[in-house]
């Protein structure tokens, strides 16, 4: 990484929050883990535990009237958006103040107030709704952003290449990401490809690629403003591959003994808080002590977030049906 390069395109001030947010996203996931062990979580848990730097680099990158439609592994653009750890605690403790009310789970949540769509579970289903929006956005001519991506596996789907080629053919401004984590739950990538770079795909859409280093927040956000640059001045969609690894199993139900141990021992020199911390001293920005602090801010604002969804109250029955069907007036309007 070119330091002269960071502080010429990042500010200060914005590399010290995207720090905050890898620290809140890792403190907050940790906790959903520990709750899921402790069997108080309603449905699975899918963490972005070492992949935090991916989410919070691109949605660091986006103004706040874009959209984002996020990959199960987004945490860090929820809580970027304004999603409080509360909320979120909520939703996977099936609460009423949660994002769904208490009628879905895990990260199967959004507000299109904030700009993120929800999430479901069929990987790749996102990009063709996130191309929709963008079509949106190009025939109102508003210089807007959508922002989607999927996991190495979710790039096999014929949806993943319905919307890449749709996208690149009306020069849409949609930003396309592959979180490559290495697996497709249990199958590495050698088993599901014979491309050694995801972001070969693009090619045959006529669509520019980028590699990128997704443990590096920097590196995210400086490729993720490039691209999104390039799609607000109108010049089309851009695929990004993020390259990572994922240090849990597919869920937290699944101990991924397929994984070898060495793999993981590698990766764990290059976890995104550690790089981002080394980042932050070179450049004189923080030291053990800022670290420690905000390790504890974080710490706070997790353990407020969950006494808050702990006495949240659970839906009423017959609120199972609200926000599920349009009303009359709905319709109307």
């Amino acid at each position: 990484m070119d330091m002269a390069d960071v502080t010429r395109t990042i500010k200060r001030a914005d590399l010290l929050q995207m720090y905050y947010y890898l620290r809140l996203t890792r403190a907050l996931e940790d906790r959903i883990t520990a709750l899921y062990r402790q069997g108080r979580i309603v449905g699975g848990v899918y963490t972005s535990h070492g992949m935090e730097a991916i989410a919070v680099g691109y949605a660091s990158a986006l103004q706040r009237d874009d959209v984002i439609a996020p990959f199960h592994r987004d945490m860090g653009a929820f809580l970027i958006r304004g999603f409080t750890p509360g909320e979120v605690l909520a939703h996977y403790l099936g609460k009423r103040t949660g994002p769904s009310k208490g009628k879905d789970g895990n990260v199967h949540m959004g507000d299109l107030k904030r700009g993120m769509i929800g999430f479901v579970s069929h990987l790749a289903d996102n990009l063709p709704v996130a191309t929709g929006v963008a079509l949106a956005f190009k025939i109102r001519g508003e210089r807007r952003v959508a922002f989607t991506g999927t996991g190495d596996g979710g790039t096999s789907r014929g949806d993943f290449h319905e919307a890449m080629n749709f996208a690149a053919v009306r020069t849409l401004p949609v930003v396309f990401f592959c979180n490559n984590n290495q697996y497709a739950y249990s199958t590495p990538q050698r088993l599901q490809m014979a491309i050694h770079d995801v972001a070969d795909r693009a090619k045959a859409y006529g669509m520019p690629a980028e590699i990128v280093d997704g443990n590096d927040v920097a590196a995210v956000h400086m490729a993720s403003t490039r691209a999104i640059e390039r799609a607000r001045a109108g010049e089309g969609p851009t695929f990004l591959e993020f390259k990572t690894m994922r240090m849990h199993g597919h869920s937290e139900h699944d101990p991924a003994k397929y994984v070898p141990r060495e793999l993981l021992e590698e990766w764990k020199k290059k976890d995104p808080i550690l790089k981002a911390e080394q980042l932050l001293q070179q450049l004189g920005y923080g030291d053990d002590a800022y670290f420690d602090e905000v390790g504890e801010r974080v710490k706070k604002e997790v353990e407020a977030g969950l006494e808050f969804a702990e006495q949240s109250p659970l839906p009423a029955g017959p609120e199972v049906l609200e926000g599920v069907f349009a009303t009359e007036d709905e319709v109307a309007s």
